[in-house]
């Protein structure tokens, strides 16, 4: 039986292969399953992790767990956020106030004083920098909100992708991402460039070449790379 085949019914309480439970067991919750192969699930025992055959791949329970990412699964034990590895030990020893899912080999955090920055798979912050917020890796660049409440890029080693700060910021999305300053919102290129000149309620990030955008009226229209109107929807 192959993981990938498995899916989650309809009430979220089993798990199905083209349509039939493939366990005896119900559950009060599940989640799909990820590589390499385990899957969160609930019961009156507590929230862990299970493998294709149905079996716990540990003991304890936990107030929550989610997904594998990157051989890395997030558990809450009482108030306490960490991740597990794939035989279901902890990845290292701190705990933290909340934890995200690893994407690229990192993954954010909040800690005990509120701060977010990135960890890596042991545990390990990336950089010396702490954060309002920060946000998942994608393509090597993240999203961060600086102590000056301003949004800005870094990369993997916590360096500052350009000069550049904005009200808000979206990840890059095959060159371009969203970005908001005081006029609104509009797309930027990696250097923090603005890509045209109008400012708009809404951005979408660019879908093979074009991105539907918001105007202040709440009209939709979708612009291409150049900022020009191509369609003003209905």
């Amino acid at each position: 039986m192959n993981w990938k085949d498995i899916q989650v019914s309809e009430d979220s309480t089993n798990f199905v292969i083209d349509g039939k439970p493939i366990f005896n067991k119900s559950f009060i919750e599940v989640l799909k399953f990820h590589s390499p192969g385990l899957a969160p699930v609930k019961d009156i025992s507590g929230s862990y992790h299970i493998d294709i055959s149905g079996k716990e791949i540990y003991p304890e329970r936990y107030s929550r767990t989610f997904g594998y990412y990157c051989g890395r699964a997030a558990v809450v034990k009482e108030d306490q956020w960490f991740h597990l590895n794939e035989s279901g030990e902890r990845a290292y020893n701190d705990s933290f106030n909340w934890v995200g899912n690893f994407q690229e080999e990192l993954c954010t955090v909040r800690d005990k004083n509120n701060s977010y920055y990135h960890i890596n798979l042991d545990g390990k912050k990336t950089y010396s920098e702490k954060y309002i917020y920060s946000g998942d890796f994608k393509d090597g660049i993240a999203c961060v909100k600086t102590l000056t409440g301003k949004f800005k890029h870094i990369d993997r080693n916590g360096k500052l992708i350009n000069d550049k700060d904005f009200l808000d910021l979206g990840v890059f999305h095959k060159g371009y991402a969203t970005a908001k300053d005081e006029r609104g919102w509009f797309h930027i290129d990696k250097l923090g460039n603005p890509i045209f000149n109008q400012r708009y309620l809404m951005v979408e990030p660019f879908y093979n070449g074009f991105a539907l955008v918001t105007n202040y009226d709440n009209s939709k229209v979708i612009i291409n790379e150049k900022g020009e109107n191509i369609l003003n929807l209905k």
